[in-house]
């Protein structure tokens, strides 16, 4: 059987995106009373935490230490880095009272905890003995958005914040840990099948703060961009507004350099979007809830569905003595199809069925999720056959998502070809660049999109390519899309 096809819903992916989260039962967003916020389901938040579980896993096998730091930040210490707070000054949420009391400072809903970390750093670290250290939580931050909130893409409260922060000994250890950064981040996605694009942000657009800010992105199946994970190079910035300094090697006192780096509650929405079908969700193995569901068929005779339900039980203990996360579907008041159509729409990898058939045959039928694809093997060869069938699922969703990417990243030498490009196929284009904004700016305006950035490592520009705004000869490539 055909894959399900995707056409369909990519002409309409902001509904897809909100039934598939609804039905799948993932996160219930817009009817609770606060905008910008939503509630996660039992079933998305074993999602998340598969997710999050590999962020764990990487993070803590590369030396960084988890922490848990307060979520209210007082007024003067978010002020304390100059550049760091007007970035945010619109997006701050304060609390001023305390029950009908007014508070005698202002304390701010956490955006981002560079501050407050910088702050007990500077208590805990004296010499570069210490170094370097690397902090990281996982906590709610809280953004007053002014634009269109979206269920897990632009959101008030982002409950699921994995923000990294280091400290260095030197500048050229801070660019080690970016470097590393990167690779955390490359691993991250790769294990969930999430194709990315890595750009060095324009100055004019880097992270509050930060010497400069590297970038992951993904495209949506609607062609637009989501950016998915950022890398900042803090150096001394933060540090010399705490007058942070540390014993060095030279027995001088000096400002340790920093790094910080995210990821959010986006890449969950990644996963579902990019491997979503007009079924519902189609899930990587790793972080899928169930991995199998049995569902037993009833025979035209009652009498033999005692059978059928006692041998897939069997098939249910061959599966869980091999470790997968599997459910028995036994409902007695639900048919085979809308039990297909449950599961499906939650993108269980496997579907095992059981009927007549398999029991006097000593087999089992495997339906990929995926492709919908079928196959019949005996009963003993389960385990052994569904781990196959797993690692062909992502195998198969690794490679159609980065073949998707591929097909959407274009480079040319106009913006009237750039324009065309993104009006038939969305995605990203690349356009030689002098390097001066004002260029920058011209050519998104010209095609409604945002600069996204260069690409990293830096590519310099090939011989004779010349900026199409002005005319001199490009030092680089800038990006530009429609994003979120």
């Amino acid at each position: 059987m055909p894959r399900p096809s995707r056409e369909r819903w990519q002409r309409s992916f902001s509904e897809w995106f909100d039934w598939a989260l609804m039905r799948a039962e993932i996160y219930d967003y817009g009817r609770y009373p606060v905008k910008g916020m939503g509630i996660w389901m039992p079933y998305g938040f074993q999602i998340r935490k598969r997710v999050f579980d590999i962020v764990r896993e990487l993070l803590d096998s590369t030396g960084h230490e988890e922490v848990l730091f307060p979520l209210l930040i007082p007024e003067w210490m978010l002020a304390k880095e100059a550049e760091h707070v007007k970035g945010f000054e619109n997006e701050v949420y304060w609390v001023t009272h305390g029950g009908l009391e007014p508070l005698d400072q202002k304390l701010a809903l956490r955006p981002t905890s560079e501050t407050p970390i910088t702050y007990y750093e500077s208590m805990w670290i004296q010499s570069y003995k210490q170094l370097p250290r690397k902090f990281y939580q996982v906590v709610s931050t809280f953004r007053y958005e002014t634009k269109a909130t979206r269920p897990l893409i632009r959101l008030r409260e982002i409950t699921s914040f994995k923000e990294a922060h280091t400290v260095h000994e030197s500048f050229e250890d801070a660019e080690r840990q970016v470097s590393e950064a990167i690779d955390l981040y490359r691993k991250i996605f790769e294990r969930l099948g999430i194709p990315y694009l890595i750009s060095r942000r324009p100055d004019w657009d880097k992270f509050a703060g930060a010497l400069y800010t590297i970038a992951f992105d993904t495209i949506m199946p609607d062609g637009k961009i989501l950016q998915i994970g950022t890398v900042h190079n803090l150096g001394q910035n933060f540090t010399k507004a705490f007058k942070f300094r540390i014993q060095g090697r030279d027995e001088y006192f000096d400002y340790p350099w920093q790094t910080s780096y995210g990821i959010s509650d986006r890449v969950v929405a990644a996963v579902i979007s990019m491997h979503g079908d007009d079924l519902g969700l189609v899930l990587p193995p790793e972080i899928a809830p169930v991995q199998a569901v049995i569902i037993p068929i009833p025979a035209k005779d009652p009498s033999v569905d005692p059978k059928i339900i006692d041998y897939a039980k069997d098939a249910l203990r061959s599966l869980q003595e091999s470790l997968f996360r599997v459910k028995l579907d036994d409902r007695p008041d639900v048919t085979p199809g809308e039990k297909y159509y449950y599961w499906d729409s939650r993108g269980v990898p496997v579907r095992v069925e059981i009927g007549r058939r398999e029991l006097d045959s000593g087999t089992v039928t495997l339906v990929r999720r995926d492709t919908l694809e079928r196959k019949t093997v005996r009963l003993q060869e389960l385990p052994e056959e569904v781990r196959n069938l797993m690692s062909q699922i992502y195998d198969s969703l690794y490679r159609r998502s980065w073949e998707y990417l591929r097909q959407r990243v274009s480079r040319h030498a106009s913006v009237e070809e750039a324009s065309k490009a993104l009006a038939e196929r969305g995605g990203m284009v690349e356009l030689p660049w002098c390097g001066k904004e004002e260029c920058a700016n011209k050519m998104a305006e010209a095609l409604q999109a945002k600069v996204i950035g260069t690409p990293w490592p830096t590519e310099p520009a090939r011989e004779g390519d010349r900026c199409p705004v002005c005319g001199s000869s490009a030092v680089t490539y800038l990006r530009l899309a429609k994003q979120y």
